[in-house]
């Protein structure tokens, strides 16, 4: 019974959420279960049976009723942490895949991040603050890393609103979407070599200001 109150509580606080950045989601989901259970049942109920028809169309209407919320969920979650310095490195740290994220490698007094992100594709290094700067930013911690990693792919990526930069919302599709040309044996090596190169550089402090409520985006939105 407490797990079924904490799934329902839990279910209570995304739609919630999700109302918040969409107010109209209750009725889109009504909607769509009604149009979708309306033309799976129609054809069956005329064909063979009502009650046939029900039986099908009733859960295919609720399967795309849930569906269509977890969108609109997973889109609330994104847009309420959108510009807050460390929100791409919280979504990465909840991607499904062997991923490995060290926030916040660089940080500057304006609150412009850069966090290091080691998966398959090599090195991703995933700048979040306005493009004049943290371009600039980029630039200085791709020279660090491929001095100590100069077989190895970089990839840069900043995350913003601005022309050019990946929304936040995209930055999963963004990462996938990179080649897999390192295998699952040289990523922990690469890890190691950067983690000694965090090591011996002193630790930056992550700045101060609004951080992504628990770093984390609720579990039904992982991807």
């Amino acid at each position: 019974m407490s797990k079924m109150r904490e799934r329902l509580s839990a279910l209570r606080q995304n739609y919630r959420m999700t109302k918040q950045a969409h107010r109209w989601v209750g009725w889109e989901m009504l909607g769509l279960f009604l149009l979708v259970t309306i033309v799976v049942a129609a054809p069956i109920a005329y064909f063979v049976n009502t009650l046939t028809g029900l039986l099908i169309s009733i859960p295919l209407g609720l399967l795309a009723a849930t569906f269509w919320f977890s969108r609109r969920a997973m889109n609330a979650a994104y847009t309420s942490i959108e510009g807050q310095p460390g929100a791409a490195a919280a979504v990465v740290e909840q991607m499904r895949g062997n991923w490995s994220v060290t926030p916040a490698v660089a940080v500057t007094r304006n609150s412009d991040i850069v966090s290091r992100v080691i998966g398959r594709c090599g090195v991703v290094l995933i700048g979040e603050g306005p493009s004049q700067r943290v371009t600039h930013l980029l630039a200085n911690e791709r020279k660090k890393t491929a001095r100590w990693l100069p077989e190895v792919p970089i990839y840069e990526i900043q995350v913003g609103t601005e022309e050019g930069q990946v929304r936040i919302g995209r930055l999963q599709r963004e990462l996938s979407r990179l080649p897999s040309t390192i295998r699952p044996a040289e990523v922990n090596d690469i890890r190691r070599r950067l983690d000694a190169l965090s090591a011996k550089d002193s630790p930056v402090p992550m700045p101060k200001g609004p951080m992504p409520k628990g770093g984390k985006i609720p579990k039904s939105m992982r991807g």
